[in-house]
């Protein structure tokens, strides 16, 4: 999988709350100021190229819809992330974000807590258990 650059990423945000959509009605959910229709086609068919989007054609339209879902795409960049400032330690990256949000001891106890509990859901959605 490739990384999307941030066009990408923008118009594939919009196509994954869509679910499907005609350029038009992608370039309808863009915040101002909204790029050409022609850069919003373009965009959309180099996301298909790389295997992103997918389309059902309706005679000379198409309409595209996500083939990658959101949460495959947003686990692959998190570990590139992670692997590319933080050596992929989960421990660095908390601590980071700590350090630079000043968070004190009970907020980062919520945020293990909520972590803990994000887990603990997932392993019951899995017929897993810790």
């Amino acid at each position: 999988m490739k990384e999307l650059t941030k066009a990408e990423e923008e118009i594939m945000q919009v196509l994954w709350k869509l679910e499907q959509g005609f350029v038009r009605d992608i370039l309808e959910k863009l915040p101002e100021p909204k790029p050409a229709y022609n850069t919003v086609s373009t965009i959309v068919r180099i996301l298909e190229n790389k295997g992103f989007v997918g389309h059902e054609a309706f005679g000379k339209s198409h309409q595209y819809y996500p083939v990658v879902p959101q949460d495959q795409y947003k686990s692959y960049f998190l570990k590139n992330f992670m692997s590319g400032y933080f050596g992929g330690s989960f421990e660095k990256l908390v601590s980071f974000f700590a350090k630079d949000n000043n968070l004190n001891v009970q907020e980062l106890d919520q945020l293990m807590r909520h972590v803990k509990n994000t887990l603990d859901e997932e392993d019951l959605k899995d017929g897993t258990d810790n």
